[in-house]
């Protein structure tokens, strides 16, 4: 079992950063991989980014590539998403999600645990 929490979102002007963390618990933690999904209201679950169990891959959805970068803490049981240049289409809830696999696959079926997710705004 592993638990995940979201935090770090919040209010931010375009243009700007924030990096967000997910705090997990649990003993898989450093085997699996490790993603980030965002949705907006009205739209799908979209696939934000993931890092695989070691932290030696990324792979990231096209609406954040050259601006994201996910990495992680295994020591700390810690992943982090630094998001740069935002824009207002990044308006989304921003969700952390645990892979069954170790390496990073793009689609949420492949993620067995989830946070409660964090809201980013991103004003204009």
């Amino acid at each position: 079992q592993v638990q995940l929490v979201e935090s770090g979102g919040g209010l931010v002007q375009a243009g700007g950063s924030l990096r967000l963390s997910c705090a997990a618990s649990g003993r898989t933690f450093s085997s699996s991989a490790m993603g980030w999904f965002r949705q907006a209201p009205g739209k799908e679950r979209e696939f934000v980014g993931g890092i695989s169990w070691s932290g030696g891959t990324t792979n990231y959805g096209d609406s954040a590539k050259g601006r994201f970068a996910i990495s992680r803490d295994n020591a700390k049981n810690t992943v982090y998403l630094q998001m740069n240049m935002l824009e207002r289409e990044d308006t989304a809830v921003y969700y952390c999600a645990a892979s069954r696999w170790p390496s990073v696959v793009p689609t949420a079926p492949a993620y067995v645990y989830w946070g409660q997710g964090t809201q980013v705004t991103v004003s204009t």
